[in-house]
């Protein structure tokens, strides 16, 4: 009954809070949306967002896909949406999880999996900024990491991580991309096994994840996991300046509940921000200290030259234990279930932001060294210091908002924290901690972007808010609207919101960067000469129809305005048919696109001296056409063909043709 009654109480408090704060929130929103309507025009707000016809963006903003598994690429200012990468979810435009190239990038130690929920990109950097070589995300159902190449756009590798459960604090990088890092939301039993829910506090545990980056390939290996208690761990970033070499996470439910977690991982007053000294980690490794630990887990990797991806089975993970590894890892207390964890550009301030606080957190990293150094522990939890709050606090930004989220800087020492609750942004500054300004969302905010925003040397102009809830801003379009962000200046004394735009569902986190650091590098075709694909024709005199049992090999080619060959015959019912389309375009932006009728497939999508591959099993006689997707030519509509499709018992001669 006292247990019950608690859960009233924090209901009725929450409940009240929300009122208040939705009450207050909408009706100051109306305000300042009529006022924004009036000055619109006066301000000349709509030129500071118009890209003309034929010019670029300022910058790039790579925002997350959330449950689409996708990441969505605007520019900045405009909004207009760039390009939508495939990365854990399979896309039939472009035939990602489709294509024989690409299928193995979505295999996981489940099997094959088409979809996952993709909440953090990341941006690769050197010496603590931004250089436009790799984005990170996360996949957090099945836990995974992805890096995509900034060249090409496209899902170039993706690991697995093993011993986690909710892949969600991840995947933040390090000042010079030495390591991404991964931690488990959900604990789960370690080893994984058969045990009773009820025996959380005892069976589950944390894992932490450092994830090696090759600083030219870019290719990833788990270096090392670090086992924690069993919390669930929320978001993460990286230490800079002085700071580097530490890595923080925040935590929730240190009550270690596993029901009902809204009332009971909300009892403690505060929870734990984990600081892991991951160059001490280093260290303990080369002693040894490293255990070797069983593990199931795949990494994927697309490979350029040969235009085919391959999935790795992996079988062992070192782990490190904090109780064999003093000074490892220490907690330092954050009131109140922490949500984003923000390190300064300088690297000694680390902002908690407790989402179930009122107050926003900033700890000190010198304060930190010194607590460690003088041993001002409250308490030892499972091998893990736990430093006095008093001791690391900096300061605090007094009743700044309801439901702080995650916080960015603007390299001016100005700090941004998104509110969710009271739906807006306050601006506060660093150091004094007094809050400067405050400009509403439209509606609920979760994470806000500001371009090089956790780098050492943040792109302050532009501000973007990803919004949880988007109700009357756009035009209806059944029980869901679309999914929205909007843009503000940040140049001045006050926030100006300028602009509302769509982006796909769900944006939970993003990232930006000024175009000049990636347009020079993107890779505008791909050398036919360089083509290793092992099933490639480089010319039209290289194509050819091989059959090998059931499985027949077309060795196809297409160039403005054909295929070659665009007469196939002696295909039979029941025959594994392989396409292996080559484009032998040597100019950008010319892709084709090849499908077959009663493909039970999807469509590809050829870049220019790219291979492609994709399987047909025909299941009926007659004569079928295929033709070119892609809109490439005034002849487009010519370029097409048929296949002869005859019995499985059949005797047609197997034979290919081009203008005969």
């Amino acid at each position: 009954m006292k247990f019950i009654n608690k859960i009233k109480s924090v209901l009725t408090l929450i409940v009240i809070a929300l009122i208040v704060a939705g009450i207050s929130s909408c009706g100051q929103q109306a305000k300042d949306s009529d006022a924004f309507r009036k000055g619109a025009l006066s301000s000349d707000v709509a030129s500071r967002v118009y890209v003309a016809p034929g010019e670029y963006d300022e910058f790039y903003a790579f925002v997350s896909g959330g449950f689409s598994g996708q990441l969505a690429v605007y520019g900045l200012p405009s909004g207009r949406l760039l390009r939508v990468i495939p990365v854990f979810s399979v896309d039939p435009e472009k035939a990602y999880g489709f294509s024989e190239e690409t299928k193995p990038m979505l295999e996981t130690s489940f099997g094959f999996q088409p979809w996952d929920d993709a909440h953090h990109p990341e941006l690769s950097q050197t010496d603590g900024n931004t250089d436009g070589r790799w984005c990170f995300i996360n996949g957090n159902n099945t836990p995974r990491v992805a890096r995509i190449d900034l060249t090409t756009f496209e899902t170039a590798e993706i690991i697995e991580i093993p011993n986690s459960g909710g892949n969600h604090s991840s995947p933040f990088t390090t000042e010079n991309t030495e390591y991404v890092v991964a931690g488990t939301r959900f604990s789960v039993p370690y080893p994984q096994q058969d045990v009773a829910i009820n025996t959380y506090a005892d069976k589950f545990k944390g894992m932490l994840s450092f994830i090696k980056v090759n600083p030219e390939s870019g290719l990833m290996n788990i270096e090392f996991q670090v086992l924690l208690p069993a919390f669930d761990y929320d978001l993460a970033h990286s230490g800079k300046g002085k700071s580097h070499g530490w890595t923080f996470f925040t935590s929730y439910n240190t009550e270690k509940a596993s029901t009902l977690l809204e009332v009971g991982a909300s009892q403690n007053d505060k929870d734990f921000i984990a600081a892991i000294n991951w160059k001490k980690a280093e260290e303990y490794l080369a002693q040894g200290k490293g255990h070797d630990v069983p593990a199931n887990y795949k990494h994927n990797v697309y490979d350029e030259a040969t235009h085919m991806a391959t999935s790795n089975q992996m079988n062992t993970v070192k782990v490190l234990l904090p109780e064999e590894c003093p000074g490892l890892v220490y907690f330092l207390p954050t009131p109140k279930s922490p949500h984003g964890i923000d390190v300064d550009p300088t690297g000694e301030y680390i902002v908690g932001n407790g989402k179930l606080s009122a107050d926003l957190t900033v700890h000190s990293f010198t304060n930190m060294i010194a607590a460690i150094d003088n041993k001002e522990y409250d308490t030892i939890i499972e091998g893990i210091p736990v430093l006095k709050f008093e001791k690391v606090l900096a300061g605090t930004v007094k009743a700044a908002g309801l439901g702080p989220l995650h916080t960015e800087f603007d390299g001016r020492g100005n700090g941004y924290t998104s509110f969710f609750i009271s739906s807006e942004i306050v601006k506060w500054k660093v150091g004094t901690w007094e809050v400067l300004d405050r400009v509403s969302t439209y509606y609920s905010i979760g994470h806000l972007m500001i371009p090089g925003g956790d780098s050492k040397n943040p792109q302050g102009k532009y501000m973007v808010a990803m919004n949880k809830i988007t109700k009357d801003r756009y035009l209806p379009t059944g029980p869901e609207v679309t999914q929205s962000a909007q843009l503000f200046d940040i140049t001045g004394d006050k926030m100006e919101l300028l602009l509302d735009f769509p982006t796909i569902g769900e944006p939970h986190y993003a990232q930006g960067i000024s175009a000049d650091r990636i347009v020079s590098k993107s890779k505008k075709i791909y050398k036919l000469e360089e083509n290793e694909h092992p099933y490639v024709a480089k010319s039209e005199d290289a194509t050819k129809v091989v059959r090998d049992g059931k499985d027949v090999h077309v060795y196809m080619t297409m160039i403005r305005s054909h295929f070659s060959p665009d007469n196939i015959e002696g295909i039979k019912v029941g025959d594994k048919v392989y396409f292996h389309v080559t484009n032998l375009e040597q100019d950008y932006d010319v892709p084709h696109g090849f499908s077959v009728m009663g493909f039970e497939n999807a469509e590809i999508l050829v870049m220019p001296g790219q291979t492609e591959t994709i399987t047909w099993i025909p299941s009926r006689i007659g004569v079928y056409p295929f033709y070119c997707t892609d809109f490439c030519s005034a002849l487009h509509q010519e370029m097409q063909g048929y296949v002869r499709v005859s019995a499985a018992n059949s005797t047609t001669e197997l034979k290919w043709s081009l203008g005969e």
